[in-house]
């Protein structure tokens, strides 16, 4: 489908252009994450970062996606507020999580919620403070875990393929990554536990997508002897492209629907997941094949 295109569009020799472009789509998460340690808060962290309150009602309802936006409305003075379903056995029981609150202001939630749900006070399940340093063991597992699945990956490419490929892997990832982190300031959605496993879902997909490509490059150099390595990376993309644009779509056509009818809690998770996927695809035709073939190009 693609492989006319290898002759019109030289991926290796536009990776000037290609690579502005994703430095340019990351550049809102890089810069957000440098400014961190200034104090400088871009993204909307979540109580199990930062720590703060939960509070556990009954609300004897089932609660579908236009009551928890309606709960959380009700409560909306309150700073940091998100609302979203307990276990899925308990789907009549919501969770509220605020910033850290004092008694009067958890009594104020309360009444909100008694005078539109005709609550008692049996009704309280649970009220729990997350300590901000529990919120900081979190963050650093979170940091600590995508660092080794990293390191893993760039073994295990460096092995199979070489230092090189690997190193062009990690540049993929890292574009990823930085996407992602942009998405979250842009959409303003809550950095909590999920935020670690959209970055690992979206490295393992972005890897897989990357790896086909390489395994064609290496293929290829078999067959291509006396052609350069960057026009085997060129023909290598492009042969794969429609295999890596039908698994972006089929994968897109899922999580979309899931987040057209999901609730605020599931869409938080699919968005950056949506936004990975299609920075996943880009990277992986774009930033890794041409990246190694400059690196091996320097090394020669």
């Amino acid at each position: 489908m693609f492989e006319k295109l290898q002759n019109r569009l030289n991926v290796v020799e536009k990776f000037n252009i290609f690579g502005t472009i994703g430095l340019v789509l990351a550049l809102i998460g890089i810069v957000s994450l440098i400014l961190l340690p200034f104090g400088v808060r871009a993204f909307n962290f979540d109580i199990d970062f930062l720590g703060g309150t939960t509070m556990t009602y009954e609300m004897h309802k089932e609660l579908d996606k236009a009551e928890l936006d309606n709960i959380t409305a009700i409560v909306n003075g309150i700073e940091g507020v998100s609302a979203s379903p307990a276990q899925k056995s308990e789907e009549t029981q919501v969770i509220i999580k605020t910033n850290t609150i004092d008694t009067e202001k958890r009594n104020e939630v309360f009444n909100a919620l008694k005078s539109a749900y005709n609550l008692t006070e049996a009704d309280v399940l649970a009220i729990d403070n997350v300590d901000s340093v529990m919120g900081a063991d979190l963050r650093n597992a979170a940091i600590l875990s995508a660092v080794l699945a990293i390191l893993c990956m760039l073994v295990y490419i460096a092995i199979r393929f070489d230092w090189r490929s690997g190193l062009a892997a990690i540049v993929a990832l890292a574009h990823d990554v930085f996407i992602v982190m942009g998405a979250y300031v842009v959409f303003r959605i809550p950095v909590n536990m999920t935020f670690i496993a959209v970055v690992l879902t979206i490295l393992g997909y972005s890897i897989n997508a990357t790896i086909i490509i390489f395994d064609r490059v290496r293929e290829n150099k078999k067959l291509m002897k006396k052609t350069s390595f960057a026009d085997i990376v060129n023909k290598s993309i492009w042969q794969t492209a429609t295999r890596s644009l039908n698994t972006t779509i089929t994968t897109l056509l899922a999580v979309v629907l899931i987040a057209v009818i999901g609730v605020t809690s599931i869409r938080n998770f699919i968005i950056p997941l949506i936004v990975g996927v299609i920075a996943g695809l880009y990277s992986s035709m774009f930033i890794s094949g041409p990246v190694w073939a400059k690196l091996s190009k320097k090394a020669k």
